[in-house]
């Protein structure tokens, strides 16, 4: 089953890019600037889920690994009930199966957790690195009128000319 996170990361970033074109093209750096830090909420989103749907079945592979392994012991303890020897052997065999389980299983909580930390902090530095670009872009529109209303003109005759070609 894929993760909640995956699905609606992707319509955020889908929802940023267009966001951020449409406010490329309308000349509204608001709507720009929001539609690409909405891009790259999603964007981060997404990769959590992503995350969140590894360490899921890396947990279920595990748990699984571990079943296979425990019946195992079992039917091979089947096939010699009554040696008290060899029953004890199969619960140690049983005891140091179930302990390998849970030191994996606390082994993939870990690295999940890790990683969750990881995609947080870039997710928060992606944030305020978009931020920080577009009070830059806002300054130098600022300081450079002219040069801003320039290179847009520019910027929309290219994209007049993409989109209706050189007739």
């Amino acid at each position: 089953m894929v993760d909640t996170n995956r699905i609606t990361g992707t319509a955020k970033e889908l929802g940023g890019k267009v966001q951020g074109a449409v406010g490329d093209l309308t000349g509204s750096r608001r709507d720009s600037v929001e539609g690409r830090a909405r891009e790259a909420q999603g964007a981060a989103e997404n990769v959590y889920g992503q995350v969140k749907d590894t360490v899921r079945d890396a947990a279920e592979h595990v748990a699984d690994t571990a079943r296979d392994i425990g019946g195992k012991v079992r039917d091979a303890v089947g096939d010699f009930v009554g040696s008290e020897d060899i029953e004890d052997r199969a619960r140690r065999a049983q005891g140091a199966v179930g302990d390998t389980y849970e030191r994996a299983e606390r082994s993939v909580r870990s690295a999940g957790r890790a990683a969750y930390d990881r995609a947080e902090d870039a997710y928060e530095n992606g944030g305020r690195h978009l931020r920080q670009g577009g009070y830059a872009a806002t300054n130098q529109v600022a300081e450079h009128p002219v040069a801003a209303l320039l290179v847009a003109g520019l910027l929309g005759y290219g994209l007049g000319l993409l989109i209706h070609g050189r007739d």
